[in-house]
């Protein structure tokens, strides 16, 4: 399992990194992105801290990604924190995408997947077929969601993800310990989200890009 979205106490996770890490080791993961919720008040704070869970792939059979995930911020403002966020030292850019489930401000998801520093479009909700090919273009992933209430709309993601030709990826979005999954069961929902095995297959082996 390669997951590039999960929070710690750093932003609204449950857990420290050290912990974090360690149940996600038990589950079979490969490699763990730490992307905590940021916006210009605590971008700095996030890195700097988060940068020192790296210390764990000396002791741990996993890779530690150090990220952020962009959230509400106003789409005009998007551009110069993921800026902001790579030059601090992000390993992972992760924005926080239009889910149905909270209210994201409309054009969020347009401004994200222009942006050679995002990595990640999380829960895009009911992104357009023109986002979905303007990711594609620009290697901006969009994100099938493990996440309770954010993957209600799984499905119009992988079908214009995949209509669009752009790069899916399966994270979990994970805020407490039983967040976290297995390969298998991120394998159930690629799949639950209408792709077929191999389609799902295809997708988990697109997060080793990030390896």
């Amino acid at each position: 399992m390669i997951d590039m979205h999960t929070h710690s106490i750093f932003s609204d996770g449950e857990l420290i990194p050290s912990e974090l890490v360690r149940r996600a080791v038990v589950h079979g993961y490969r490699a763990i992105g730490i992307t905590d919720h940021a916006d210009f008040t605590n971008v700095e704070h996030i890195i700097k801290n988060v940068s020192k869970a790296k210390y764990l792939e000396d002791e741990l059979d996993i890779k530690v990604k150090v990220g952020v995930e962009i959230t509400h911020v106003p789409p005009r403002k998007i551009a110069p924190l993921a800026k902001m966020a790579k030059d601090l030292g992000a390993e992972i850019v992760v924005v926080h995408g239009e889910t149905i489930n909270e209210p994201v401000m409309p054009g969020t998801n347009a401004a994200s997947v222009e942006l050679a520093d995002v990595d990640i479009l999380a829960h895009p909700g009911f992104i357009t077929i023109e986002e979905a090919e303007t990711a594609r273009e620009n290697d901006v992933c969009l994100e099938i969601t493990a996440r309770n209430g954010h993957n209600r709309t799984n499905g119009h993601v992988a079908r214009i993800g995949m209509e669009a030709g752009a790069t899916l990826v399966v994270d979990t979005d994970a805020h407490s310990p039983n967040n976290l999954i297995t390969r298998e069961f991120a394998l159930k929902v690629a799949m639950g989200a209408g792709l077929s095995e191999n389609q799902a297959q295809d997708v988990l082996n697109n997060s080793i890009r990030f390896l």
